[in-house]
């Protein structure tokens, strides 16, 4: 099993090492559900670094196969035609799924059909500069 660092050091705690699945557990473990009388609302973070993103990918596209080391992600499915690589999976996700990709974890977005998008919760440390792009049909390799 792939063992990955996830910091909580960057959140002002401390740091420990675990498993891809003990970090999707603390990720999940973060989501706070509020219910209302109306539904209710989920609170991905409070007070600390992150990122939100909504990433589009055009139709036929895809984002570079890539790894960080300083952040991890959330991501939650907006649009059918949603392609998701984690590791060595590819799964043609629905709307509504959820992935949280661990950093130094491989991963890729694309699109099977129309244009679609995902919300990204990154936790940790921002920066694009932290992309390590392993394959990239632009060339960006």
């Amino acid at each position: 099993m792939l063992t990955v660092s996830w910091s909580l050091a960057d959140q002002g705690g401390m740091a420990l090492t675990e498993s891809p699945e003990a970090i999707e557990r603390a990720i999940r473990e973060k989501i706070f559900v509020s219910r209302r009388p109306w539904g209710n609302f989920r609170q991905f973070s409070l007070n600390e670094p992150t990122t939100v993103k909504v990433i589009t990918v055009e139709a036929g596209q895809q984002l570079s196969l890539q790894t960080h080391e300083l952040r991890d992600e959330l991501w939650i499915v907006l649009d059918d035609g949603i392609r998701v690589q984690v590791g060595d999976d590819v799964i043609d996700a629905a709307v509504g799924d959820e992935y949280v990709i661990p950093r130094g974890t491989k991963h890729r977005l694309s699109s099977r059909g129309p244009t679609g998008r995902i919300l990204e919760v990154a936790f940790g440390k921002f920066d694009e500069d932290d992309i390590v792009r392993l394959e990239d049909v632009y060339n960006r390799a």
